[in-house]
């Protein structure tokens, strides 16, 4: 059985990994936008653990998923918020699992309707490496290797913890 980290650990090397990122790219006052849900509740925290404006961006990628008419629209769907204008801005865009890249494909189209960021910075929990696009994250906390039937969830908000899944392949 796959034993799954802690998640407070990733978020520790998220945030070193970020703070060195940030610096020497000489990012001084990023945003930062979450990607509905898990990214939103490592973006709240690694937010305040970076010390940066109280300004977060949470986005919902429903409407831009390229598989939405293959699987349906997500019966939870809420509109995006981002309290802040993204063109000429560098963004740090967090997401909890990082697998085929559709879904960060799908919050950098969103990101772009708003305006055109200067930059964005890639942050995920975990990368299970199974790119259908050409994404790579620029932090990680972990990079993860599952049984093609297993799935990686992050859940909470209070804890936070990884749950791993089987599928029925």
């Amino acid at each position: 059985m796959t034993q799954l980290p802690d998640v407070d650990q990733l978020l520790e090397r998220m945030e070193a990994g970020l703070r060195e990122v940030l610096e020497h790219r000489g990012v001084v006052a990023p945003v930062m936008i979450g990607i509905r849900t898990g990214g939103v509740w490592l973006a709240e925290q690694l937010n305040e653990r970076l010390g940066l404006p109280a300004l977060l961006g949470e986005l919902d990628i429903s409407f831009y998923r390229d598989d939405f008419s293959r699987v349906g629209l997500n019966p939870k769907v809420m509109p995006s918020s981002l309290p802040f204008d993204t063109e000429g801005r560098d963004i740090v865009l967090i997401d909890d699992v990082l697998m085929s890249g559709r879904t960060i494909r799908a919050a950098m189209n969103e990101i772009f309707d708003y305006g055109r960021p200067s930059s964005i910075i890639l942050a995920t929990l975990v990368d299970l490496g199974a790119r259908e696009l050409p994404v790579q994250p620029d932090v990680t906390g972990q990079v993860l290797a599952l049984a093609p039937n297993q799935r990686v969830k992050l859940r909470g908000p209070e804890p936070l913890y990884l749950e791993l899944r089987e599928t029925g392949e």
